[in-house]
């Protein structure tokens, strides 16, 4: 299966189309048309997003190696550990700030 296959199965797993998938990591229809049928070549940038907006597993998604998904939260929270440490510290923070409000408004409901 090659990363494209891959990205389309991400996609209909979600039930999106390819509109709402685009959308949802902020590019064009066309893109990832063209990127599911192999027309475009997949970068690390794309992977990456797909990566953090779905919860798949990027050496899944770049070689078909291990599961699609992260499975258990200690792998969502050492992914997220990860992705934190690599921001500057100022974003950081905004993150904090973000997760506590989320935190904030998750207890109200």
């Amino acid at each position: 299966m090659t990363i494209g296959e891959r990205i389309r199965q991400v996609r209909k797993t979600s039930k999106m189309t390819q509109a709402e998938f685009a959308r949802a990591i902020f590019i064009s229809n066309g893109y990832i048309a063209d990127l599911e049928i192999g027309h475009r070549k997949v970068n690390d940038r794309i992977v990456h997003i797909i990566s953090m907006t779905f919860g798949v597993n990027e050496k899944w998604l770049k070689d078909g190696e291990g599961e699609m998904f992260f499975k258990t939260p200690n792998e969502k929270l050492r992914r997220m550990i990860s992705l934190f440490n690599e921001l500057p510290p100022n974003f950081q923070d905004y993150v904090m700030t973000q997760i506590e409000q989320l935190l904030h408004v998750a207890k109200d409901k």
